[in-house]
Order: structure tokens, then C-alpha cells, then sequence
């Protein structure tokens, strides 16, 4: 069966530290596919929010 596990931080050490620790988890031979994305918004002029996120699919 086909799984996904969706990450999503405003900082990009904090996916990397739990997408990290949800792999250490899952045999390699079991993951399809992980996706990227990064998205930045703009509120004001002075300020700048990210969004890191990232799906790993993978087989149960």
C-alpha cells in the first residue's frame, strides 16, 4: 500500500531535522518519491515568511 507523510516548517533545519528522523525509520527500498516545495510571502515590506514543506510517499 502507497503512503504519504507531509512535513511543513517555517524553517528549513527544523524539516530537515524531522523528515531526518521519520526516514531513519523507513527501509530505503520502501521510498517512491520526495517532493519539494519552498513558498515565500511577503505581509509587510520589512517582513518575510517561508514555508519549507515536503511529502515523501513511500510503501507500507
Amino acid at each position: 500500500m502507497i503512503q504519504v507523510k507531509v512535513f511543513d516548517y517555517e524553517h528549513e533545519k527544523d524539516l530537515e531535522q524531522d523528515m531526518n528522523h521519520f526516514l531513519s525509520k523507513v527501509d530505503e527500498k520502501k521510498i517512491v518519491d520526495i517532493k519539494y516545495h519552498i513558498a515565500a510571502l511577503s505581509e509587510e515590506v520589512e517582513e518575510q515568511i517561508y514555508c519549507f514543506s515536503a511529502m515523501v510517499i513511500y510503501r507500507k
